[in-house]
């Protein structure tokens, strides 16, 4: 615990800002496209379908170095309801980033539509045809996207909330600017404060933390 890293490592933030700005790519295309027709809607899917595999092979990256460098601790004092919503709603994003890719592709293979990249790469179809399936991966695209929007939404509000009313250093975490020497010591501060109960806590462990 005593290792746990007071901000996002370098690349993890590149990626966190990287994605953000695809997902909401990928939303607004994806409206795009349902409120569109020929010959705007052909481009809009060429787009839609290499952003979406492109997510998820970053989904899988990200997924690996959050597993490798771990995550800053949430400050001390944030409220245990709060920080149980920041962990639901971070599995639930990551959860959908996996899953909303995965059911596009299955939607468009039980269509027998092609699933043609930019650059001419096509990935084989692992589904069947089917007109009921590609139904069902429809409707479930549809609405978990509107899901997947309002929890982008509730995460965008949740940083801002972190930025500017409770500046608890939190948002400092994941931002893709330089920090402020004082913003260092506060989040260095609110880490030291936050493994301190898990300290006090374990019997013999402040004889095995440097």
């Amino acid at each position: 615990m005593s290792n746990a890293p007071y901000r996002f490592a370098p690349l993890q933030r590149l990626l966190h800002w990287l994605m953000a700005a695809c997902i909401f790519a990928m939303l607004f295309i994806g409206v795009g496209m349902v409120s569109t027709v020929m010959p705007n809607y052909l481009p809009l899917i060429l787009i839609h379908k290499t952003l979406g595999v492109a997510l998820l092979a970053l989904v899988a990256i990200r997924l690996a170095l959050r597993l490798y460098y771990g995550a800053p601790p949430l400050p001390a004092n944030l409220p245990m309801v709060m920080k149980l919503g920041a962990k639901l709603s971070h599995q639930m994003l990551y959860a959908l980033m996996v899953v909303m890719p995965l059911l596009g592709l299955g939607m468009l293979w039980a269509a027998a539509y092609p699933v043609v990249l930019y650059g001419g790469l096509q990935i084989p179809a692992l589904l069947p045809q089917s007109d009921g399936l590609h139904t069902l991966l429809w409707n479930a695209h549809v609405y978990l996207g509107f899901a997947f929007f309002a929890l982008v939404l509730l995460h965008l509000a949740a940083g801002l909330f972190h930025a500017l009313i409770r500046r608890d250093g939190v948002f400092e975490t994941i931002a893709p600017l330089p920090l402020r020497d004082k913003d260092i010591i506060t989040m260095k501060t609110l880490r030291s404060a936050a493994i301190a109960p898990a300290i006090q806590n374990t019997p013999g462990q402040q004889d095995r933390i440097a």
